[in-house]
């Protein structure tokens, strides 16, 4: 099979320095030789040996933990569950606490149940282990709720929420909607930080009305008998705060809390923990270093301050990694090591180096696709199994082109976030899509359906008038019949007739520009919803979706071809997801902030770059107004800190093989490799002081064409370079559809 021409190697691109990253090897003893047969509770050692469970001396501290405050500092692949599951065990069979007596608390159920499962499975425990109470936080506090005659419905739904926060919003007669999903991250932020909502800044215009929509909405959930999962946290914590004699209760029932990924608490999960543990009997295990969700509010410093919340705590860090090879363990230490607030720890390993992580630098995200697909089918063929391996990307729009080859070469993958996975069916970028889809056919219902709200018509309402008048006199252009619905605004009215224009205008240009028309004509106003001065992450993400849309389409010269693309794609994920298997062997693909608590033999990072890794919205944090860092002065740099977290998080996702990818040409820049991979090897590391275009590279090259092989299939965006010797007279097929390739030129970067 023909190869693309990738250059990768064992440095990064344009590498200063040569040494490469690798963790100090340590076989430290275990409990075998630390645990002396006459000490009182080698028992127990003994028979967990027995089972395969052999501790390190960090281990065996953390695990023996008595009474009072502890934090055990977990790093990556540092066995942190087992030592969950046996200082369980060892609390009932050596400290003789009774199982019920125990409150072990995980972030989900998944985990939950496994942490009960391996509790009861262990030896002398005899399934005692059932009586453990091991749940999440909201698991927990629905449990006591409902005790207490609690009877709202939950509302698990995002896309119900969101719909009630724009049906409000019309109600409010807020023609120029905000965007419901940045409201309730909002709504989220301070309900987790225990700030109610009329607190809010309300000097500004756009700032009452945000408030004033939220207020709405608590009263919508009110009336309604409606709780959603924050409101599960908030009114537990009113509940004992309230009753101290429920309080009382349940701290005399969870004699010992454990809390699990305790990085991940938000402050009101926080507060109520440590009031149920008022006795003083806390275990806590986490990584300050894989704190990568603050966008639900968590916070590192609940670690790095815990010997101050609790002076008498002991700390205990597992530094012994079971989990990666010297190499990858090598390049994560190096990586975190650069990030200042932070517990002091260096991971060391456990396993020899066999291979060194790899470096790509393909031209454009698309040429890192092709790099990827083809790596995959290379390490199947060496003997790896597809669910071997995983991809990691850093937004939605990043894997975009890795989403697609995969799809066209027909590996088996499973997509992690089942939303809104097929980038042309997300809610951002579907309303331009169904704009090309209507100046091709002007009667596609289900387009017509999808734009309404971008002219601030409620789709129910406008799709039943118009399918009505159609009955009556069937129109070339369906729109037209808005015009005539009953309480439209005169301005809605002239809309409706120049958006028809508009339309009917895109018919001859080319996707890209018609895109372009687009984001200009309704979805600049859209983003520019709130004062024009305020920049908000969620336009941050939405501009980088669109952006992508452009560098998709400008592959196709007619809209009818980039839409029959857009269409192929969808039928193939619609297999795909039809005959989802997660015990199938396929491939993982997912952010990277889903992959944290995963680990996999083979990791591929790709969007390595600038921009994106760090991304942009951490690079500009200090203009973005829902970033939760408060003081400005800390926002870029808590900003940048979580996004080496992520890449940390990453890196240690791999066993075996780590192959990272640094696109140079990305959504129309030029990009650097990341400054967390680069500065590695690098003499003059990168400075964390952000100036205006950080983000971007200075453009020491630029596109230009090469000769190369195209697929001759209409809607197969596959190609390879050509090499020395090549004619018109060779035979090439193409490596994606298997169909003819004919010599031409492509646009790379160099």
């Amino acid at each position: 099979m023909n190869k693309v021409q990738t250059n990768y190697s064992i440095y990064p691109f344009e590498a200063e320095k040569t040494d490469i990253p690798s963790a100090s090897l340590h076989k430290g003893q275990t409990s075998r030789e630390l645990i002396a047969s006459d000490e009182e509770d080698a028992f127990f050692f003994r028979k967990i040996e027995e089972a395969g469970i052999l501790l390190n001396e960090a281990q065996i501290a953390a695990m023996r933990h008595g009474s009072g405050p502890c934090l055990t500092l977990a790093g990556a692949g540092t066995g942190k569950t087992t030592v969950l599951v046996c200082r369980a065990g060892y609390l009932m069979n050596v400290k003789d606490i009774m199982p019920q007596n125990i409150l072990l608390v995980t972030f989900t159920k998944k985990a939950a149940e496994e942490m009960k499962q391996r509790i009861n499975s262990l030896p002398g425990i005899e399934g005692r282990g059932r009586s453990i109470q091991a749940s999440t936080f909201h698991a927990l506090f629905l449990y006591l709720l409902r005790s207490r005659h609690y009877t709202q419905e939950i509302i698990g739904n995002d896309r119900y929420k969101q719909i009630i926060l724009k049906q409000l919003q019309r109600e409010m007669n807020i023609y120029d909607p905000y965007d419901a999903e940045t409201l309730l991250a909002k709504l989220s932020h301070y309900k987790l930080n225990k700030i109610n909502i009329k607190e809010m800044p309300h000097s500004s215009k756009s700032d009452k009305e945000i408030r004033d929509i939220l207020i709405r909405y608590e009263e919508w959930k009110r009336r309604n008998h409606k709780m959603d999962f924050d409101d599960i946290l908030t009114e537990a914590y009113d509940l004992l705060d309230m009753n101290p004699n429920l309080l009382q209760s349940l701290q005399h029932r969870f004699q010992y809390v454990m809390v699990d990924e305790f990085q991940d608490t938000n402050l009101i999960q926080y507060e109520l923990i440590k009031m149920i543990a008022a006795h003083g009997n806390l275990f806590v295990v986490g990584d300050d270093d894989q704190t990568i969700y603050s966008f639900n509010g968590a916070r590192n410093e609940f670690i790095l301050d815990f010997d101050d919340e609790f002076p008498e705590a002991r700390i205990v860090t597992l530094k012994e990694n079971y989990r990666s090879d010297a190499c990858i363990i090598g390049l994560g230490n190096e990586v975190i090591d650069r990030n200042v607030h932070r517990r002091n720890k260096r991971l060391i390993a456990t396993k020899e180096e066999k291979e060194k992580p790899l470096y790509a630098r393909p031209a454009t995200a698309d040429e890192e696709a092709v790099w990827v697909t083809e790596e995959i089918e290379r390490l199947v063929e060496g003997g790896y199994s597809y669910r071997d391996i995983t991809i990691l990307h850093r937004t939605m729009s990043s894997g975009r082109a890795v989403f697609e080859h995969l799809l066209m070469k027909e590996i088996p993958f499973q997509p992690y976030n089942q939303k809104d996975s097929l980038f042309y069916e997300n809610w951002t970028v579907k309303p331009v899509v169904d704009y090309l889809r209507l100046c091709i056919v002007p009667r596609n219902f289900d387009a017509i359906g999808n734009i309404l709200p971008t002219m601030f018509i409620r789709r129910e309402q406008g799709m039943a008038h118009i399918l009505q008048e159609d009955s009556k006199a069937r129109k070339k252009y369906p729109l037209i019949h808005l015009t005539t619905m009953n309480g439209l605004k005169p301005f809605q009215v002239k809309n409706i007739k120049s958006r028809m224009k508009f339309i009917k205008s895109l018919q001859e240009d080319s996707p890209e520009t018609a895109i372009k028309k687009i984001r200009k004509e309704f979805y600049h106003q859209y983003l520019d919803a709130q004062e024009s001065h305020v920049v908000t992450e969620q336009k941050e993400l939405i501009k980088e979706m669109l952006t992508e849309l452009e560098g998709s389409a400008k592959r196709f010269e007619t809209i009818s071809s980039f839409i029959t693309f857009i269409d192929e794609m969808k039928a193939k994920y619609e297999d795909v997801y039809q005959n989802k298997n997660r015990e199938t062997d396929s491939v993982s693909l997912m952010t990277i902030h889903r992959s944290k608590g995963l680990e996999f033999p083979v990791v591929f990072l790709i969007g390595a770059i600038e921009g994106n890794l760090p991304h942009s919205s951490a690079l500009n944090a200090g203009k973005l107004e829902d970033k939760i860092y408060k003081e400005s002065a800390h926002k870029e740099k808590g900003a940048l800190e979580e996004e080496r977290r992520l890449a940390y998080v990453a890196i240690t996702r791999a066993k075996e093989k780590l192959l990272i990818s640094s696109p140079a040409y990305y959504q129309g820049e030029t990009r650097k490799c990341s400054r967390f991979i680069s500065d590695i090897f690098s003499k003059e590391p990168h400075k964390d002081e952000v100036k205006s275009g950080g983000s971007r590279e200075k453009r020491t090259g630029s596109l230009h064409r090469v000769k190369a092989w195209l697929c001759t299939k209409g809607n197969c965006i596959a190609w390879q370079r050509r090499e020395a010797g090549e004619t018109e007279a060779d035979e090439k097929k193409c490596p994606m559809c298997s169909s003819p390739m004919e010599l031409g030129e492509k646009e790379v970067y160099g």
